[in-house]
């Protein structure tokens, strides 16, 4: 049911002056999160607004928070969301999971803990996660998207925030980090080239990291990294998408010049043994002669000594 907040007092309308409900109190804070999902609003608007629609008491303080919003002329039903079409005959891959359900879940929270969302889930247009001394993973590869425009705000102190998101989804990091991290992982090689989808919806990702980080990463979905490995193990691909037959003869080629340098390397060795013998055969030529060298001048001295002790037996006859 959607409540009306006409500008001014009318005989049909209420005044301004008259009390706000909580319905439409959540009416207009909800007409805010869509803008700010837009990109119309920056989170400071965006939460001084929203503080105000929460304590607002009637409807004059409630219309100015939307009165520059894209409406037809008035603030009449702020609560509702635009309807969600029915998808386009050839769409891609995003056909029928974006719109036409509610969000499962709007957030998660992990003091000293953790908390996940993955697999088959709807996110909110705004889901907000915040983790102290903990951790969050957001995994957005099989989930179902409330709206065409997703606003993930993401804080982190003293932990960490993983948000994996498929390759062909349109995405924007928008936060910032304080002595942490927060930004967008490279791509992958099974990933890298591949852009998003026409049909993919937009997910921006902002907030901030005090000491810790919020990291976004691309995976291919699960049946596609299965498909891939299927196409490898027939041989039809490797891993950088290259065919088999290319494969083999660049694994060929590298062989051929790697026996080519075991050759190479044979010869060089062969060559440097002949060296290496050639002067072990010098330097034993070369010891021998010393040897017959020296033996010659021992015997030399052993003839001196021996003709010097006759003469000396001679003399002493005499």
């Amino acid at each position: 049911m959607t409540s009306e907040l006409p500008e001014r007092e009318t005989g049909e309308g209420h005044a301004p002056e008259t009390r706000a409900s909580d319905a439409e109190r959540e009416q207009v804070a909800e007409r805010l999160r869509e803008a700010v999902a837009e990109g119309r609003l920056d989170m400071a608007e965006f939460d001084e607004r929203l503080g105000l629609a929460y304590t607002a008491r009637t409807h004059g303080e409630l219309v100015p928070l939307v009165r520059d919003l894209p409406e037809p002329g008035t603030v009449r039903a702020v609560g509702t969301a635009p309807a969600a079409g029915p998808a386009p005959a050839g769409a891609g891959a995003w056909a029928g999971r974006v719109g036409g359900s509610e969000a499962t879940s709007r957030g998660g929270f992990g003091f000293m803990g953790g908390f996940g969302r993955r697999g088959r889930w709807t996110v909110g247009r705004v889901f907000n996660a915040v983790v102290f001394m903990g951790g969050g993973e957001i995994d957005l590869r099989e989930a179902r998207f409330e709206g065409p425009d997703t606003v993930l705000r993401c804080f982190a102190v003293m932990g960490g925030v993983q948000v994996t998101v498929p390759p062909d989804l349109d995405v924007e990091v928008r936060g910032f980090g304080f002595m942490g991290g927060f930004g967008e992982a490279p791509d992958r090689r099974e990933v890298a080239g591949i852009g998003p989808a026409p049909d993919s919806p937009k997910v921006v990702v902002t907030g901030f990291a005090l000491m810790g980080g919020v990291g976004v990463e691309r995976k291919l979905r699960k049946e596609e990294r299965r498909r891939l490995k299927e196409e490898r193990k027939r041989g039809r691909l490797g891993p950088g998408g290259e065919s088999y037959e290319d494969r083999m003869a660049r694994h060929e080629d590298r062989w051929s010049r790697h026996e080519q340098y075991r050759a190479l390397q044979e010869e060089r060795w062969a060559e440097r043994r002949a060296r290496q013998d050639a002067l072990r055969e010098e330097r034993r030529a070369r010891q021998d002669a010393l040897r017959e060298e020296r033996r010659a001048r021992q015997a030399a001295q052993r003839e001196r000594r021996d003709g010097r002790r006759r003469g000396d037996g001679f003399r002493k006859e005499l």
